[in-house]
């Protein structure tokens, strides 16, 4: 089995929630791959984990930039779906963490999910006006970025799922 960490949206979680299946975005996740361990010789596989984690919630990013694209209401916190499972390929084409999931991600998989708290939102959504700038090298949209990545994401067990997002009116 190999760890993977997915990035999400709180719309998706409801899905995970509903029909018991998590869908990744084109299949994309991160976990701790043979690249990753040799870009970061000196680390842990705890400290990798987390870079792969970091990495997912960098990609939530993206996802909310889509949702925000669309005039989709979402609310502005990072979500990474850490499960377990089988059958992942490698994708160092894209980059050290990234791999691919094929199909759908069982509910039973899931091990954790990690969500922002409220106080992050200001920042969450300044990065998400910002992300692909800073894909791109900006240095100010980098910032805007770390302000957001400075917070730490809470853990959740998946069994906390309904009665979350139930409080959130989701």
């Amino acid at each position: 089995m190999t760890r993977i960490y997915v990035p999400a949206t709180l719309p998706m979680l409801r899905t995970l929630v509903a029909d018991s299946v998590l869908r990744p975005m084109g299949g994309t996740a991160f976990a701790v791959t043979p690249s990753l361990r040799e870009a970061y010789t000196s680390g842990d596989t705890e400290e990798l984990e987390y870079i792969a984690m970091r990495d997912a919630a960098r990609a939530s990013l993206r996802l909310l930039a889509i949702e925000a694209a669309a005039d989709q209401p979402s609310w502005h916190r990072r979500v990474v779906v850490a499960a377990d499972v089988a059958d992942v390929s490698h994708r160092p084409d894209l980059d050290d963490a990234v791999v691919r999931v094929p199909g759908v991600i069982p509910s039973s998989a899931v091990a954790a999910v990690h969500i922002d708290e409220p106080d992050a939102e200001y920042a969450v959504r300044e990065a998400v006006a910002v992300v692909d700038a800073a894909d791109l090298g900006d240095p100010d949209a980098e910032f805007v970025l770390g302000s957001a990545e400075d917070h730490e994401l809470a853990w959740y067990d998946p069994s906390e799922l309904p009665f979350f997002l139930q409080v959130l009116d989701l």
